[in-house]
């Protein structure tokens, strides 16, 4: 730990927010003497601040240990980038259209990464109407499911939730183009172009 680095984090951050170094310390019970010698760097912030300092400036503890920030390249959020990520203990489902730190239930999550195996289960696509209505010839235990199925076009995704016990069927509105993603809790995340 850089206590150089970290204090003019703080000191950047604490500025971004537009409070004072009185505001800063009243927000964590402390003195704003103690704020001031971590901007000079002069010490850090003790392990057990760090959680409320990462809600006051709504940054990660792992950022302010690092002592900067790493800002994404701005890529206008590429749908063609898009990335998936779901948290094993809990089942939360996220996704991102760039590069992405994200974490759930305390754990950093990687994004899936989309299977080319050929045992993938069949996805049959029907035109309903105005919609696509998607089945997916796949078992639905409560130890084997598709998560979700999602469908991403040039300016939107569009993701339904599925649970164990329900039927693998979804229904979209038609969109022009696009690609079908769907997540087996135990093989992972394939896609299919519309």
């Amino acid at each position: 730990m850089d206590s150089s680095k970290i204090g003019k984090l703080i000191f950047d951050l604490r500025k971004e927010k537009n409070m004072t170094q009185k505001e800063l310390a009243d927000a964590l019970y402390l003195s704003d003497r103690t704020i001031s010698k971590w901007e000079r760097g002069a010490g850090c912030p003790d392990v057990s601040l760090l959680s409320r300092l990462s809600e006051v400036f709504g940054v990660n503890v792992e950022q302010i240990l690092a002592g900067e920030l790493n800002p994404n390249d701005k890529d206008g959020g590429n749908m063609r980038k898009i990335k998936f990520y779901v948290c094993t203990d809990c089942g939360n489902v996220l996704f991102s259209t760039g590069d992405a730190d994200i974490s759930c239930c305390g754990r950093k999550l990687s994004a899936l990464a989309v299977d080319a195996d050929s045992n993938k289960p069949t996805m049959t696509i029907e035109e309903v109407e105005y919609d696509y209505f998607v089945t997916i010839d796949h078992d639905m235990t409560k130890t084997h499911f598709i998560s979700f199925v999602a469908y991403v076009g040039y300016d939107r995704v569009l993701l339904i939730k599925l649970y164990p016990e329900q039927n693998a069927e979804v229904r979209f509105p038609q969109m022009h183009g696009g690609k079908l993603y769907a997540y087996c809790n135990k093989h992972g995340l394939w896609e299919q172009k519309i």
